[in-house]
């Protein structure tokens, strides 16, 4: 009974060995996997919460910004963010792999060119309209002479052809481009998700948003794909920070309006 009793306890010293061993050695291989410069390179581009914005004391926030960051503090690496004007070449860079994480929408076409985690949130796609605008609802856009703005790559200028037969799509460049749009006349409303649509209504008295939405987006960590085998990782990241209420953290400070819970199994 007693060499029993020693071989138990023997083995679950052995167990408990192996196990703190095996940690650290798994995390560095996350690490070199996820991170195989040794640095964690952050797709982002200025002018939406889910990306990147700035505060009023110009300290930087949003959702790939600071998850981005707090991944790279778990896998122990260094953080650099690489900028983009818009989220289609973040995308391709991801793809060619000289970006190795980003958050977008985790679109079926987006899946071909990389790989995505779980949901990390859902956002409304809408539109904004400028001050004194004719267009009152959705049912007023799809009308001869009326002109959507969409980003360029994005999945609003994808989409949006096939919900409107008469108006016209006109890609902008950037969010930011969109704006000076606005004044110039060239487009009538924009269509994006609404974080990116209420960040471009603060800078443009009067805008506002039309009710409802045209569909949700549903943001996931997006990275190369041949590393699939850092997506149970990542799955634990993302519900880690969903349940902590770090994610919400993240949303109020990035100002982060039109998000909707994701739900989880």
């Amino acid at each position: 009974m007693r060499t029993s009793g020693y071989l138990a306890r023997t083995a679950l010293l052995a167990v408990a060995i192996i196990s703190l061993v095996s940690a650290p050695v798994r995390a560095d291989g996350e690490a070199k996997l996820l991170a195989p410069s040794g640095t964690l390179r952050v797709g982002i581009y200025p002018g939406s919460p889910t990306s990147m914005v700035s505060d009023a004391a110009g300290k930087p926030h949003g959702l790939a910004y600071d998850l981005g960051g707090e991944l790279a503090k778990r896998l122990g690496v260094a953080v650099d963010y690489v900028k983009f004007q818009r989220v289609a070449d973040i995308v391709t860079a991801i793809h060619d792999g000289q970006v190795d994480f980003t958050v977008t929408n985790a679109t079926p076409a987006r899946a071909s060119e990389v790989s995505f985690s779980q949901p990390v949130l859902s956002i409304e796609l809408g539109f904004l309209v400028p001050a004194n605008s004719p267009i009152a609802e959705v049912e007023d856009i799809d009308r001869p002479g009326v002109k959507i703005g969409v980003t360029k790559g994005s999945t609003s200028e994808r989409t949006l052809p096939a919900k409107f037969k008469t108006a016209t799509i006109v890609p902008a460049e950037s969010v930011k481009v969109a704006i000076a749009m606005f004044g110039s006349g060239e487009i009538d409303l924009y269509a994006t998700n609404k974080p990116t649509l209420f960040e471009m209504s603060d800078q443009m008295p009067g805008a506002r948003i039309l009710d409802g939405n045209w569909g949700l987006e549903h943001m996931a960590i997006a990275i190369p794909r041949g590393r699939e085998d850092a997506l149970p990782l990542l799955n634990r990241f993302v519900t880690e920070e969903q349940s902590s209420g770090a994610l919400d953290t993240i949303q109020q400070q990035a100002g982060l309006r039109g998000a909707t819970k994701t739900k989880r199994e």
